[in-house]
């Protein structure tokens, strides 16, 4: 906003009458009753405790006019479920509305990712940016003060000081140059090289698809040919041909040669496949899939 209109806007807003108790209890009353109006004079005449509010929090960077404007949402909000009859002012009870809406403002604008949720953080949070500005310091919050924040906010030293470090960098955009030379960015260095949610999809569906080939190749052998190939290929742990010939009261040389058979047999089946899947530019599995 340019300082003319700000300062007309103070001006505007200094010069609001103050209500009278009564003034304030009828107006609160006619509110009740679906007065809009009312809520109008009863929100204008209360601006002025916005701004003063508001320039407390004028060292943390953001312009008076969005302090003020964020102050009047809380003002509002405290109008909505403000009750005359505990006795109490508007103003007295606004306040806390009003400041707890800026103090909302500044500490949500700080960081894309939210910093502080409850109140001890918000309140260290506030804490410390009215000591960086008083008290700048270079690296790290000075240890003393980080002592003293600790015991204050009932936390560790070390909470208070990551604490810090993530309030004072502020966010930087991934396009911001990363090297001195500035050929290269952030975003360069965040590279995820993992295969993509994609294409993981597609390799588990493309393994489910040659899996269920192999089973229907594997049930159109003999018993005994689908046997070796399993145990030899698609076993955890491979067995030697001895020890298959031992289990099948086969010869080493004769489990030799129906494996031969077996692989021949099944490459004859699933070769025509896997030409037609190169063809589409569907992906092969590397090794044989696993069969449950």
């Amino acid at each position: 906003m340019p300082r003319a209109a700000l300062h007309n806007l103070m001006q505007i807003i200094l010069h609001q009458p103050r209500l009278s108790r009564t003034r304030e209890r009828e107006l609160l009353k006619k509110l009740r009753n679906g007065d809009k109006s009312a809520a109008q004079e009863l929100v204008t005449s209360h601006l002025r405790f916005v701004l003063h509010i508001a320039r407390r929090y004028k060292s943390h960077g953001h312009p008076l006019a969005e302090l003020i404007q964020e102050g009047t949402v809380g003002l509002m909000e405290a109008l909505k479920r403000f009750n005359p009859d505990k006795g109490t002012r508007l103003s007295t009870y606004a306040m806390w509305w009003i400041r707890a809406a800026i103090q909302d403002y500044v500490i949500r604008s700080r960081s894309l990712v939210k910093i502080g949720t409850t109140a001890a953080q918000k309140s260290l949070f506030l804490n410390i940016r009215r000591r960086m500005a008083e008290r700048p310091w270079e690296e790290s919050l000075p240890e003393e003060l980080a002592r003293f924040l600790a015991t204050r906010f009932n936390t560790s030293v070390t909470d208070v000081v990551k604490f810090a470090r993530r309030i004072r960098r502020p966010d930087q955009s991934l396009d911001f140059p990363a090297g001195q030379d500035g050929s290269a960015t952030f975003v360069d260095q965040v590279i995820d090289d993992r295969p993509t949610p994609e294409d993981t999809l597609i390799k588990d569906r493309d393994s489910r698809y040659w899996r269920d080939r192999l089973v229907s190749a594997l049930s159109s052998l003999p018993p005994r040919e689908s046997f070796i190939i399993r145990r030899r290929f698609l076993a955890d742990r491979t067995p030697s041909r001895a020890d298959l010939g031992a289990e099948l009261g086969l010869s080493k040389e004769r489990v030799r040669q129906l494996e031969v058979r077996a692989l021949a047999k099944l490459k004859g089946l699933l070769q025509p496949l896997r030409e037609h899947a190169e063809a589409a530019g569907q992906s092969l599995p590397g090794k044989p899939p696993r069969i449950a």
